[in-house]
């Protein structure tokens, strides 16, 4: 007999809902992708600990390293201490920096695993930024702290920049202080507006072709310290514009929370190997990592037609969980680690287990459903049901 329970619906009312997804795809062991893959991995909050969770942060540890441990089990490189771990959004530097610590010793015990980390100036007090040479030495900080640990580099888009800096011209200079210092290949991060309001205008203009063109002269002037960058706009088609202009060598990471499926897959247009494909750094892939694992082992091994079957189910997903306000999209992220049995509990960082109404979850499990997704269907039954009583809804 299916599973089954009562889900809200768009207007409000409850309606019988009946699982209908099969198990979850099972990816193929030993498959070296044809893709760099990075997951942006969430953090697990600690709810036993004494704090004000809107003020202060505190982070379960164990779990947390042990998602990071199945991320690498599946393949899957770790973009530590970004965005989809609340990182400027509950998520402080001294924190993030433990975390980028902890999650770089984890990855010495699995053989060729990745891990890029976040590097920005989040730990400034932004009343007190005045110039660029203060978000300059803002940035310099937290790259010497990572360096030091021996992490890679992703350069996180500055809030403090986009709010001192005048004009184009001081993005070029804030970027090639910064990359003419790095250790090691980076990976540059612009992030869009929908994702975070204080960053609207990056690059020195609104005119998205005009900030391309900015970023793009960054590269062009240090294309051996940028091994790619990750541009999270929500435009497939700005993103492929970018790609098939970036200096040979550089790669483009989609951060199309949207798109990622074709965009992953490519066109196979341009002069150069990378610019007819993007690699991927996402957030949705937290969400998503069995299937996306297998996915990508499936297009190493030729058969992008399995690579679509796999991937394009979770697409409808990801829209969802990403849907406006797109900033609130980590909320989803961890409910998914929930229903599935990764974290027993769904409690995250600065309280924001409450950003999605109760409508956006029953949607979310659907969906997840429909994409193969739940990976213990038993336990999200219960866990779905847990959440409709705290919310009054009972049966």
């Amino acid at each position: 007999m299916a599973l089954s329970l009562n889900l809200p619906t768009a207007g409000g009312a409850l309606a019988p809902y009946a699982l209908r997804g099969s198990a979850p795809v099972k990816p193929d062991a030993g498959v070296k992708f044809n893709r760099i893959a990075y997951s942006a991995a969430h953090v697990v909050a600690d709810p036993m600990a004494a704090i004000d969770p809107w003020l202060q942060c505190a982070v379960d540890w164990d779990t947390t390293i042990a998602y990071r441990r199945h991320l690498f089990s599946l393949g899957l490189g770790v973009a530590e201490a970004m965005d989809t771990a609340q990182r400027g959004m509950g998520l402080d530097w001294p924190t993030s920096l433990e975390l980028i610590r902890r999650s770089l010793d984890a990855a010495k015990d699995v053989p060729g695993a990745l891990v890029a980390s976040g590097c920005g100036t989040d730990h400034l007090d932004i009343d007190s930024v005045k110039s660029v040479d203060d978000v300059i030495r803002g940035y310099e900080e937290q790259m010497a702290a990572i360096e030091a640990l021996g992490g890679k580099l992703i350069v996180m888009a500055s809030r403090a920049l986009a709010r001192v800096a005048k004009s184009p011209a001081d993005y070029e200079r804030v970027y090639d202080r910064i990359l003419s210092q790095a250790k090691q290949p980076v990976v540059l991060h612009w992030l869009g507006d929908m994702f975070d309001p204080a960053l609207a205008g990056y690059w020195g203009t609104k005119d998205v072709d005009a900030a391309m063109d900015t970023a793009l002269g960054i590269i062009a002037a240090h294309p051996s310290k940028v091994d790619g960058i990750k541009i999270s706009l929500l435009d497939k088609d700005k993103e492929i514009a970018m790609r098939r202009r970036l200096p040979p060598g550089v790669r483009m990471y989609t951060g199309d929370d949207f798109n990622y499926a074709e965009l992953i897959a490519g066109d196979g247009f341009g002069r150069e190997p990378t610019h007819g494909k993007s690699d991927a750094l996402l957030g949705i892939f937290d969400a998503i990592a069995p299937a996306a694992s297998a996915a990508l082992g499936a297009l190493a091994q030729g058969d992008e037609k399995k690579f679509h079957d796999i991937l394009g189910p979770t697409v409808p997903l990801s829209r969802h969980i990403f849907a406006a306000p797109t900033r609130f999209y980590k909320t989803g992220v961890v409910f998914m680690a929930w229903l599935n049995g990764h974290q027993k509990h769904f409690t995250m960082v600065g309280g924001q287990q409450s950003t999605r109404s109760l409508q956006h979850f029953a949607e979310l499990f659907r969906l997840a459903d429909a994409a193969n997704l739940l990976e213990q269907p038993e336990l999200a039954v219960q866990r779905m049901k847990t959440l409709l009583a705290l919310h009054g809804v009972e049966g």
